[in-house]
């Protein structure tokens, strides 16, 4: 197919296709290249069709081209004029997705930037378009725009929920369904019923480390990697000793430094596969020092590869319902310990304002005495502990427990 054609196509295929809306604000400026990142399958070219659909962008504004799709070869910098000989007028909007497919896509992409004439929206794979070398690739001239797999107030509006309203019993009921459905994986083809959730995450593990990680890195030592992604895994919702894992495979006669795990730790970060939680201690660089908890990108690792446990799945979405919404990992949240090594799940600061959030499928004396304990060591005078159905306020002498259900911190909890 000649390249006029399949512009003038893959506008009629946008047409075409139902389009969720994402909960993402976000300017586009000719004065700042767009760049959508986030974990592999999470709906970054999705997010594009969003956006030509709701700024309702007149095709002969437009130019939208998937680069592997397209296996021509291809210069962007023609793609204007291109559109041009099509539609009598150059585009105002130049959607790229998956740029890395191009050989040499900075100094195209750059070029076509330094025109100023038009908007600029890329995508790319994990494996090649990472938010930091994007930034460094494009000399500060790119803002970043993150996707992750739908949040819960997307999944809700998915399934014809209006949550901006007074909820009837019937309504709460139907949400409490629908969390209990999600739960365990929130990525859009498991939500939207595409694909098996089992064949869905043994095929994005396969591809997450093959093509994101083995390829991109060069990594030899295939074995060490992925018995490291078992063992995070694993550990979701639980503390991760890199020193005890270490210890593991040397006592198996692995040859491999304690450097190479490390290096192996930060690149399933950077490809999005795991938050590594640090404790709170008051101190960024001393929080660094602390043993992380590992949380997955989507529960549905642990749910699908593992096992089922509802009460690790509520957890994981807690702090992804944070992170869709802006807060970052280490810097926004973090858990903590008390003095007396009791374990609060998480520990947001916002300014210099502090909030407990422990989780609880069903509340015990034991969450309500750590949680009591750890807001006098911070003192704060409110905690909150969200569980999947309990709901009570506890007031004790310094401090009062606000004990939320699930939906309700999703659907009235500011976050």
């Amino acid at each position: 197919m000649d390249i006029k054609s399949y512009l003038i196509d893959r506008k009629e295929d946008i047409d075409a296709v139902e389009v969720f809306p994402r909960r993402v604000s976000h300017q586009l400026s000719k004065d700042f290249i767009t760049a959508v990142v986030g974990p592999r399958r999470a709906g970054k070219t999705y997010f594009l069709y969003h956006l030509i659909k709701s700024l309702n962008i007149p095709k002969q504004d437009f130019v939208f081209i998937n680069l592997e799709e397209f296996l021509d070869h291809v210069n962007i910098m023609e793609l204007p004029l291109y559109h041009q000989e099509v539609y009598g007028v150059l585009p105002k909007y130049i959607f790229l997705d998956e740029i890395q497919a191009l050989g040499d896509w900075e100094r195209q992409l750059y070029s076509l930037y330094e025109r100023k004439r038009y908007i600029l929206v890329v995508t790319g794979s994990s494996s090649k378009l990472l938010s930091k070398e994007i930034a460094t690739q494009l000399r500060g001239r790119a803002s970043t725009v993150k996707i992750y797999p739908f949040n819960f107030q997307e999944i809700f509006h998915v399934n014809g929920l209006d949550t901006n309203r007074p909820l009837s019993s019937y309504d709460i009921s139907k949400l409490k369904h629908i969390i209990g459905i999600n739960i365990y994986s929130q990525f859009p083809d498991i939500v939207l019923g595409k694909i098996n959730p089992r064949d869905f995450f043994r095929d994005y593990l396969d591809i997450l480390i093959y093509r994101d990680i083995i390829e991109r890195y060069g990594i030899r030592n295939r074995y060490v990697l992925e018995l490291l992604i078992k063992n995070i895994i694993d550990s979701n919702c639980s503390k991760f000793s890199t020193h005890k894992f270490f210890n593991t495979i040397k006592s198996q006669g692995l040859n491999v430094s304690k450097k190479t795990v490390y290096n192996f730790i930060r690149i399933l970060e950077d490809v999005s596969m795991v938050f590594l939680l640090r404790k709170y201690t008051g101190g960024l660089r001393k929080s660094e020092l602390t043993m992380p908890k590992a949380y997955l990108a989507d529960p549905g690792l642990y749910s699908y590869l593992v096992e089922k446990s509802f009460s690790k799945a509520l957890e994981n979405t807690v702090l992804l319902e944070f992170v869709k919404n802006g807060y970052e990992p280490n810097r926004d949240i973090f858990y903590y310990e008390t003095r007396g090594g009791a374990e609060i799940d998480f520990l947001i600061k916002t300014g210099n304002k502090l909030r407990i959030i422990e989780v609880a499928y069903e509340p015990d004396e034991e969450h309500i005495k750590k949680v009591a304990r750890a807001a006098e060591e911070i003192r704060v005078k409110e905690a909150t502990i969200i569980t999947w159905d309990t709901e009570e306020t506890i007031q004790k002498p310094n401090i009062r427990i606000n004990i939320t259900p699930f939906w309700k911190f999703l659907t009235q909890k500011p976050i």
